[in-house]
């Protein structure tokens, strides 16, 4: 069954000492770009990540987060003594200001606090990498319920050609018919004598070069083949691009060929239904 490349995800973790939100989020795209956020003590894991999100998604514009809401002290700030103490030093040579005030202008200053970061806890990334994957099944199946809504329409256009087709192939006998009388009319009119063997005979050439019965199988076949992927196991959207390249190019050969009006009208709505898939099929994975 096909997948969409649209596709959301999130799972909420509540940790002994932070609650963590992994979200993902999927676009169209045509290979994968993938965006990964996380915070900075993580970042050792973040090739883990990109080959578990690659390995599942393929393809797609994808941004990958992880928010972390500290209950129990992520970071940790804690007083330079030393720095601050030279800071108050420095500023006593310059400032009359009591050492209250001073205290104040001294703390605000760089490095006056220092920043202790929390370190990797392979117990806690455990977990989050059980949320990862639980995100991770949950942004499939949405791309999965999106890619039923694109194989209806999908099912729905490529049925719609072919019932185009058909009518193509009803009215065939009529254009070359009608072609023939128009070409007879057209020498009556010159009101010359011909050759009536050499008039067939170029006649005869005219029409096989007007003639789409290969193309008409071809088309057939090509509508076929598109449905037939779309059952496929496996997603695969460029696949489906090549086949409506091939349906497109037997539809604007028909209606090049056709020289008829009523043909040519079938042929439009043909492009326009074919167009329709160009359009969702950049959606499939």
């Amino acid at each position: 069954m096909i997948q969409s490349m649209t596709g959301y995800g999130k799972t909420v973790l509540q940790l002994t000492t932070k609650k963590v939100t992994i979200e993902l989020k999927s676009l169209n795209s045509k290979n994968l770009d993938l965006n990964v956020r996380i915070p900075a003590y993580y970042r050792e894991k973040e090739l883990g990540l990109r080959k578990a999100i690659t390995k599942e998604l393929v393809r797609g514009k994808v941004d990958f987060s992880i928010y972390v809401e500290d209950n129990g002290g992520e970071v940790s700030s804690k007083i330079n003594e030393t720095v601050l103490k030279e800071y108050m030093s420095q500023l006593r040579n310059i400032d009359n200001s009591n050492e209250i005030e001073l205290l104040k202008m001294a703390i605000r200053l760089p490095d006056a606090l220092k920043t202790e970061r929390e370190e990797l806890d392979e117990n806690e990334w455990k977990e989050i990498e059980n949320g990862v994957a639980e995100t991770l099944k949950k942004i499939v199946e949405y791309r999965v319920d999106e890619g039923e809504a694109l194989y209806n329409d999908f099912i729905l256009r490529i049925k719609n050609i072919a019932s185009l087709l058909e009518q193509v192939i009803e009215m065939d006998p009529q254009r070359v018919e009608q072609v023939q009388v128009r070409l007879k009319k057209s020498i009556a009119d010159l009101e010359v004598n011909v050759d009536e063997n050499r008039f067939e005979q170029e006649l005869i050439y005219y029409l096989e070069k007007l003639d789409i019965t290969e193309e008409k199988v071809r088309l057939k076949n090509h509508l076929s083949y598109f449905e037939k992927e779309l059952e496929s196991s496996t997603s695969n959207g460029k696949k489906l691009a090549f086949i409506a390249q091939e349906i497109g190019r037997e539809i604007n050969t028909i209606g090049s060929k056709s020289n008829f009006a009523e043909m040519q009208k079938l042929v439009v709505q043909m492009k326009d239904e074919l167009e329709k898939v160009k359009e969702q099929n950049l959606n499939v994975l």
